[in-house]
């Protein structure tokens, strides 16, 4: 066995490496992370081939002075702290110092930088953690960084890396994080030449969600607003129409920095509960301000995790947030009968950041700009003879008018080219756009055609016309069409019709009368079994059933002990007319077994949902019109008519325009 030894510093850099610098989405990170801490308004990232070839990240921030580049560069140089004690106050997104040192040990980077008080720029470049070049740039203000041949020095590193594709989705998912967590910065993400993302940096976070996410999520959301203490908590989650089948649409951010925390991500799956189907995750965007002191982000090398001074504190925080912004909303979904076309992202051509002068310069200017190269073009064109007197040009041959007349047409043409080319960047940047009800930036209203028109009056109708139908008043205004199929009920109400399923609003009442009772502490109807049923339970049942006798006293079972670990059930719920109760009683039982020791166990939610839905009325049931109507109005009395207890939507609409559309009334 080898002695003890100290590692030389290379080896310490390649390890250190292997920690912060994973892939390449781990040098975008920390590079895009210096960039909007240095203060950036506009940060572009461009790759090729997945990042293993090239990566630059060019920001607009503060720059590095000439005297602290090479300190820079060093392991565990940083400016974001001076002791451990700042550990405590932090609120930049890096601080540990590891990020360049780590980066420079295992590629080849070149370092172009500028601070405003330098009249020049500065060219550092160092390959495998070793200095190569120092001089002296021309350059803007801000800083680019050029990552090349990543991990050409550790092949066991390289090899692991997955395909190009691969590794750019990793980059693009982290870039989408960074847009809409810092919507106040104008991102640009650029794939083998290909912009594949672009935000304004207009500081709204609706906009960055409807470019990043499409207009069918930013159409679909709800706004999230609290501040319960020194705890805030803001931006948006999704109508429960746009959940997925994995957590990939969870974003949450603390402070500005992407995390992942189970915590949080039970907090708000227990508040979309009621109203989403097993195995589906809701979409959000919520960013959560929090004391540094509260929190401690020193955790994990990648920033991912942090812990919490309160966890059980901030978990009722986020559900009590998210339940508010779900509580009393729309919930109704559209059944659209034409297809919709997929909407494509598309991005114009548009300049680097160092161009961003150019293009916000006032409109006066622009025009002053351009007037000055149609004089310079026109004294050109007179000092070539184009426009002597008409007896000389009476005298040129029919070829050299020709030229003469193309020449000049070339000049005023290029002149408004150049005029009309500034004109519109001016419009693009100054134009005031109308915007839709969430606030996405939409095309301009006088140009929309008149069947777009109409069909946006239809669509702020239909929502109208949802929240009317939900609202008590509206009992008498409503038209019962009939039952479709035994199972569907139709309803008209202001040429808008909603199509409910009877099971599923059945099954809804009951669950919460149910709940409704075991909140009140009031004691559930109750059908009598003869002869009872008597249960033989081992140590831990009968523990668990001592535990939450009381639960299933208010559920409607009626329980007594009847001798060592023996027990008899005498009666059962009544909602739950037809079904075995002993073998629903036991299937609760051995659920609970598995459940916390505190508060309302989920099971019991759980197995009142099942009772609820083997309660309620089923499909290919005939109900009568009085039968019907009374379902519905006590469906609309509930909080939540838009879900049964398993999540499945109990109520549907479709407009009048679009069944018009359908049968070629209106076209367009």
């Amino acid at each position: 066995m080898a002695g003890i030894h100290i590692l030389d510093s290379d080896t310490i850099n390649k390890i250190a490496a292997g920690e912060v610098v994973e892939r390449p989405a781990s040098v975008v990170k920390e590079l895009v992370e210096n960039a909007v801490d240095a203060g950036a308004g506009s940060v572009t990232v461009e790759i090729k081939e997945g990042g293993n070839k090239l990566i630059r990240v060019t920001d607009n921030g503060a720059g590095i002075p000439k005297e602290e580049i090479r300190t820079a560069f060093l392991r565990h140089a940083t400016s974001k702290i001076m002791t451990a004690v700042d550990l405590l106050t932090i609120r930049s997104l890096g601080f540990r110092g590891e990020a360049l040192s780590s980066i420079a040990s295992v590629a080849v980077v070149e370092l172009i930088t500028k601070t405003r008080e330098e009249f020049t720029g500065n060219r550092y470049f160092i390959s495998g953690g070793i200095e190569k070049e120092f001089s002296e740039v021309g350059a803007p203000e801000g800083t680019t960084f050029l990552v090349r041949d990543l991990f050409y020095n550790t092949p066991a590193r390289k090899k692991f890396l997955k395909s190009a594709v691969t590794e750019a989705g990793y980059i693009s998912d982290l870039m989408e994080r960074f847009a809409t967590s810092h919507p106040e910065v104008a991102f640009k993400f650029i794939n083998n030449n290909k912009t594949m993302l672009q935000t304004s940096g207009n500081g709204s976070l609706k906009d960055c969600i409807y470019h990043i996410y499409g207009r069918d999520v930013a159409t679909a959301l709800l706004p999230v607003d609290g501040k319960p203490g020194d705890i805030g908590i803001l931006g948006f989650i999704g109508k429960p129409v746009i959940s997925r089948g994995n957590r990939n649409y969870e974003n949450y951010f603390i402070n500005g920095r992407y995390i992942r925390s189970n915590m949080i991500s039970k907090a708000i799956e227990e508040a979309y509960k009621p109203y989403t189907m097993q195995h589906k995750y809701p979409f959000t965007v919520l960013m959560l301000s929090i004391p540094p002191e509260r929190i401690d982000v020193n955790v994990h090398p990648t920033k991912l995790e942090v812990r919490f001074d309160d966890t059980e504190g901030l978990y009722r925080i986020v559900f009590g947030a998210v339940k508010d912004a779900l509580a009393g909303k729309n919930m109704i979904p559209d059944a659209v009968l034409t297809q919709k076309q997929k909407e494509k992202k598309t991005y114009a051509a548009s300049p680097e950041l160092f161009e961003h002068n150019r293009i916000t310069m006032s409109r006066a200017d622009l025009r002053g700009q351009a007037e000055k190269v149609r004089e310079q073009a026109i004294q050109e064109t007179l000092a070539a003879g184009l426009f002597e007197p008409k007896k000389k040009l009476e005298k040129e041959t029919k070829i050299e008018k020709q030229t003469a007349d193309q020449e000049k047409n070339n000049v005023n043409s290029n002149a408004a080219l150049y005029e009309n080319e500034i004109r519109a960047k001016t419009l693009q940047e100054n134009k005031n756009y109308d915007t839709d009800p969430l606030g996405c930036v939409k095309k301009d209203k006088n140009h929309l055609s008149d069947n777009e028109k109409a069909r946006q009056m239809s669509l702020f109708e239909a929502e109208e016309t949802k929240e009317a139908f939900l609202k008590k008043s509206s009992a008498d205004r409503y038209q019962i069409i009939g039952q479709l199929f035994g199972t569907y009920w139709l309803v008209e109400f202001e040429q808008q019709l909603f199509i409910i399923d009877q099971h599923a609003a059945h099954e809804k009442i009951l669950y919460e009368r149910t709940v409704r009772r075991m909140n009140e502490v009031q004691k559930g109807a109750s059908q009598m079994l003869s002869p009872p049923a008597v249960l033989s339970l081992s140590i831990r049942e009968e523990e668990v059933l001592l535990r939450y006798k009381d639960y299933f006293q208010t559920l409607g079972f009626l329980i007594e002990e009847f001798g060592k670990r023996t027990y008899s059930i005498h009666a059962v719920p009544a909602e739950i007319y037809g079904v075995d109760g002993q073998a629903l009683f036991m299937e609760m039982l051995d659920n609970l077994l598995e459940e916390p020791l505190t508060g309302t166990p989920d099971i019991i939610l759980d197995r009142i949902a099942s009772i609820s839905c083997k309660a309620a009325v089923k499909g290919n049931s005939t109900l009568s019109n009085q039968e019907a109507k009374a379902l519905l109005d006590e469906l609309m009395k509930l909080e939540n008519p838009f879900h049964c207890p398993h999540g499945r939507p109990i109520i549907i609409s479709m407009t009048k325009h679009e069944i018009e559309r359908k049968f070629k009334r209106i076209v367009g």
